[in-house]
C-alpha cells in the first residue's frame, strides 16, 4: 500500500516541501531512496526502537521509502517522525485522512520522545505557502512555528501522541502565539545603557552618528579606555526592528539552531562578538552542511570584532564582499545558498602592540616602525569600508568620579530614529537603500550636493591632512548623516568639518 506524508528540507534560510512516499509490498527488505544522507538512513534504527516502546513495529515486509524531489539531498534527523508516520499509515495502523493536511517533522529518540529540530519557522512558513492546514512538530519548537498565525501548530512530546491524534483518539492543544504582542514585549529591553558610561562624550556622539546612518566604526585606543563598553551599548541606540526584520532575523537563528526554546521571535537587534581565533568558515558560513556564519547571525544588528589586528588576515579579508553586497553566497558543486548579511561592523583595536601609542600619560614602548606594522595587519581595502575611525582616550578621574548623570540610551535613540525617518523618506522607492551608509556613488552625487564652503573644507582636508582618496565618499556620507541629525536639508560646512574628524587612520602622520 502506498502512502504519502509531508516534511520539509532547509535550503539556506528557506524551506522546500519534501514528499515522503512509503510503499509496503510482498518481500523482506527496507529501502530508502531520494538522496538521503547517512543521518536520514540511520532513521530506521531510531524508528524501530521508538515504535517498539509503544507496542508497534516496522512491518516485516518489503518497505520502500522515496523522498521526493529526488535531486535534492535530504540531511539530518528531522525526518524521523515523517517517515515513521508514513510507515504506520502504509501498514494501516494510522488513518490516512489527515496526512495530506499536515506537515510533520521531528527527530525521534529511542524511547519515542521527540527532540527539537532546526528551522521550524522556515518550515512553518513553507507549510502555509503550500496550503497545509497545520504542522505537527516537537513541543520545543511549537512557539517558534506558531508565529505563523494562519497555520494550526501542534507541539507533541512523543510519537504515541501523534498516532492517537491522527487516529482521532486524542485532541491536541493548538499552540497560539500573539505575534505582535511577542514582538513588542522585548523590543526596547537592553541590558546595557549609555547612562552607565562616564565621560567619552565625543565617542558617544560618533556612535550616535554611526547608528543614525548605519555606518561602520573602528574604535582605536589604549587598554581600559572603554572601547568594548561603548561598543556593547550600540544596539541600545539603534532603531527597533520592524516585524519583517524580526521574522527574517529569527529565521536565520532558527536555521542555525541558535534560537532558545522559550523564544518565539527575536525582537531585539542581535549583537555578535566572535573571538579573534574564529575561522573564515565560522565567520561567513559554510561547512559540509552549509550553515549561517557570524556575519549572518548579526543580520539587522551589530557585528563586534574586538582586538581587530589579532584576527587572522584571511578571516578579515572575507568581510570585504559582505560589507558591500550585504549578502553572502556559499557555493558548492551542485548548489549555492544565499544568507543575508546586512550588519553594522564595529571594531576595536589598540593603536600599537604595547597599546600606549598617543597615550596622554603613558609612554609607548614600541620600536620604530612597529606602530605602522601593527596597523598594516588590517588591509587598506577593509579600512576603506569603515566610515568612522575615532580615537578613544582614557577618561580622567574627575569625570569618572562625577555625580552628573549621563544621557540615557532612550534619549539618544529618539534622535537616531528621527534621522532614520528622514533617510527612509529620502530613499523611498529605491531598492536596497535604507540609510546613508548604503548609498551608491551615483546616488551619493544626486543626494549630497556640496556648496563652495563644503568643497573648500574637503579640499583642504584631502591636501593638508593627508587623507586618502578612498575617504572622499565616506566623509560625504557621514556629513549627510550629521546634517540629518541636525534636521538640515543640505550639508553645511560644520557638518563636513565634523565628518573629517572621524577619519583618524587615514592621516599620513598616524603611526609615524
Amino acid at each position: 500500500m502506498l502512502v504519502k506524508t509531508f516534511g520539509s528540507a532547509l535550503f539556506g534560510i528557506h524551506a522546500i516541501t519534501i514528499t515522503v512516499e512509503v510503499n509496503i509490498d510482498i518481500g523482506v527488505n527496507f529501502l530508502m531512496v531520494g538522496l538521503p544522507d547517512v543521518a536520514v538512513k540511520e532513521s530506521q534504527q531510531r524508528i524501530d526502537s521508538a515504535l517498539r516502546n509503544y507496542g508497534y513495529k516496522i512491518p516485516g515486509k518489503k518497505v520502500v521509502i522515496n523522498m521526493a524531489p529526488a535531486d535534492i539531498r535530504k540531511e539530518g534527523s528531522s525526518y524521523d517522525l515523517t517517515i515513521a508516520v508514513g510507515i504506520l499509515a502504509a501498514d494501516k495502523i494510522i488513518k490516512e485522512d489527515k496526512l495530506s493536511s499536515f506537515m510533520i517533522m521531528g527527530e525521534l529518540s529511542l524511547d519515542g520522545s521527540l527532540q527539537p529540530i532546526k528551522g521550524a519557522l522556515s518550515i512553518a512558513i513553507e507549510a502555509q505557502k503550500k496550503g497545509f492546514k497545520g504542522i505537527i512538530l516537537p513541543l520545543q519548537n511549537a512557539r517558534e512555528a506558531a508565529i505563523v498565525n494562519k497555520l494550526e501548530t501542534f507541539g507533541v512530546e512523543n510519537i504515541k501522541q501523534v498516532i492517537d491524534f491522527l487516529n482521532d483518539e486524542l485532541k491536541l492543544e493548538r499552540t497560539i502565539v500573539d505575534t505582535r504582542a511577542e514582538f513588542y514585549s522585548q523590543v526596547s529591553e537592553y541590558e546595557h545603557d549609555f547612562a552607565d558610561v562616564r565621560g567619552q562624550e565625543n565617542i558617544k556622539r560618533a556612535l550616535e552618528i554611526a547608528a543614525a546612518g548605519g555606518h561602520n566604526v573602528v574604535l582605536i585606543g589604549p587598554p581600559g579606555a572603554g572601547k568594548t563598553m561603548l561598543a556593547k551599548r550600540l544596539p541600545s541606540i539603534l532603531p527597533p526592528l520592524n516585524l519583517q526584520e524580526a521574522l527574517e532575523t529569527t529565521k536565520i537563528h532558527s536555521v542555525a539552531g541558535k534560537l532558545g526554546t522559550h523564544h518565539a521571535l527575536i525582537s531585539r537587534r542581535p549583537f555578535r562578538s566572535p573571538h579573534h581565533t574564529i575561522s573564515d568558515v565560522a565567520l561567513v558560513g559554510g561547512g559540509g552542511i552549509p550553515q549561517p556564519g557570524e556575519i549572518s547571525l548579526a543580520h539587522n544588528g551589530v557585528l563586534f570584532l574586538d582586538e581587530l589586528p589579532e584576527f587572522k588576515r584571511t578571516v578579515l579579508e572575507v568581510l570585504r564582499q559582505p560589507l558591500e553586497d550585504r549578502v553572502i553566497t556559499i557555493s558548492r558543486a551542485k548548489f549555492s545558498v544565499d544568507y543575508p548579511a546586512s550588519f553594522m561592523l564595529i571594531a576595536a583595536m589598540n593603536p600599537c602592540p604595547c597599546g600606549y601609542y598617543n597615550h596622554p600619560h603613558t609612554q609607548c614602548l614600541c620600536g620604530p616602525g612597529n606602530v605602522q606594522k601593527y596597523l598594516n595587519k588590517i588591509s587598506g581595502p577593509l579600512f576603506d569600508r569603515i566610515d568612522i575611525h575615532i580615537e578613544v582616550i582614557p577618561v580622567p578621574f574627575r569625570e569618572l568620579s562625577s555625580a552628573r548623570a549621563s544621557e540615557k540610551s532612550d534619549k539618544i535613540r529618539e534622535r537616531v530614529i528621527e534621522a532614520r525617518q528622514i533617510q527612509e523618506k529620502r530613499f523611498e522607492g529605491i531598492t536596497d537603500t535604507h540609510c546613508n551608509a548604503q548609498m551608491s556613488s551615483k546616488l551619493l552625487r544626486k543626494v549630497c550636493r556640496l556648496d563652495d564652503a563644503c568643497n573648500a573644507i574637503l579640499k583642504v582636508a584631502m591636501e593638508k591632512l593627508g587623507l586618502s582618496a578612498r575617504a572622499f565618499d565616506r566623509i560625504i556620507k557621514v556629513s549627510r548623516t550629521i546634517a540629518d541629525i541636525d534636521k538640515q536639508p543640505e550639508i553645511k560646512a560644520e557638518h563636513m568639518a565634523e565628518a573629517i574628524q572621524y577619519r583618524s587612520l587615514d592621516r599620513e602622520s598616524w603611526g609615524k
